[in-house]
């Protein structure tokens, strides 16, 4: 069967975490598998996906988030980006004259692709969200992103289409038509399953996401966590550390846990406190978590947009991790629906493997 090159950005883990239900996919139908990451992006997906061979491949080097003032911090790292983009595409062909695959799918790598091997690229994101005084940017930056998708032979948007069950909003829609032709809307792609098992914990804090700003709402929300009612658990998303601690009060904290844990624990829960990060929020939609709160990270502007269209929505509360009070914003996001009901994981990556992947294969 087709051998495949997997390679997600190492930007926490949600990359690499919607790209697990793909190459469960792949290997399910034969496929050889190559993930070519780095980070703890790799160290994740060795635990998750054992059975592929692995290739130590740097991404992008992270803008440092303070919070308030990351737009002028990012925009003095560009042409750190620009450099980093121009060795990944070396790297890149390195790669492709070195091992022979049919199928390229890169999640968030704008460099990796081939022009002789179809290239797949996987983002949420056509449209960015900046803050108001960026919009001219963020219009030139609709063109700036079809031009860099022109290189790859289909663009996999991991949502609804366009409407009103559209899970990222505006960020996955495009006014480009030559764009458009080469979207293919497959649905939510978590990396949880919903499991038929008893709600009893009472609060599953998630704290994901770039540094400093996981350790920082980390600081934030523990001494906090403890003045809640009820069961608690805590998830620190470090799996390069593997340590479960327990707080006076009862508390678990888990540094680290699999795939098949997380599902149980985010189906075992009632309410969810975590990021606003895209991953994330598929997730919750898979585990049908009704009730949650929102602390999108300062400064990315991705995460700040979502949290403000699901409180619009009236899906979930948003608060900003500045001021939080843990106990007071918990009992006011009790009011909220949740996301609407939609297709599972399981069902869009077979339409996705029978629709786009498979004809390459």
């Amino acid at each position: 069967m087709g051998s495949v090159f997997v390679s997600p950005l190492n930007w926490g883990l949600g990359h690499a975490s919607r790209d697990v239900p793909i190459i469960r996919e792949l290997l399910r139908n034969g496929h050889e598998v190559t993930i070519g990451t780095s980070g703890n992006a790799l160290a994740f997906l060795k635990k998750e996906c054992p059975e592929c061979r692995f290739i130590r491949f740097e991404d992008y080097p992270v803008p440092i988030n303070n919070g308030r003032i990351f737009l002028p911090t990012y925009t003095a790292y560009i042409p750190r980006l620009i450099e980093a983009y121009l060795s990944e595409r070396k790297r890149a062909e390195k790669i492709f004259s070195k091992y022979a695959f049919d199928l390229i799918i890169s999640d968030s790598r704008s460099g990796v692709y081939s022009r002789h091997v179809p290239s797949i690229q996987i983002t949420h994101q056509l449209h960015q969200s900046l803050p108001m005084i960026a919009w001219p940017v963020e219009l030139l930056g609709v063109y700036v992103q079809a031009d860099a998708f022109s290189k790859f032979t289909r663009i996999v948007v991991p949502d609804n289409p366009p409407g009103g069950g559209a899970l990222a909003g505006k960020l996955s829609q495009t006014y480009v038509p030559t764009l458009r032709q080469r979207i293919y809307y497959c649905g939510i792609l978590a990396s949880v399953r919903k499991e038929l098992v008893k709600k009893d914990i009472d609060y599953l804090i998630v704290i994901s996401g770039m540094e400093p700003q996981r350790t920082a709402l980390e600081k934030i929300l523990l001494p906090q966590v403890q003045h809640l009612p009820g069961k608690k658990v805590v998830l620190l998303g470090k799996p390069a550390t593997d340590r479960v601690t327990t707080l006076n009060d009862g508390t678990v904290i888990y540094s680290y846990i699999s795939g098949r844990e997380k599902s149980l624990l985010m189906s075992r829960a009632r309410f969810i406190i975590c990021r606003s990060g895209y991953t994330t929020m598929m997730d919750i939609a898979e585990a049908g978590l009704g009730s949650g709160l929102l602390i999108p990270t300062p400064g990315q502007w991705e995460q700040e947009y979502l949290s403000r269209y699901y409180d619009n929505e009236g899906w979930f509360l948003s608060r900003s991790q500045y001021g939080l009070r843990l106990l007071r914003d918990a009992r006011d996001a009790a009011g909220f629906s949740g996301f609407p009901s939609m297709t599972t994981t399981e069902e869009n990556v077979r339409g996705l493997y029978q629709d786009v992947l498979s004809e390459h294969l």
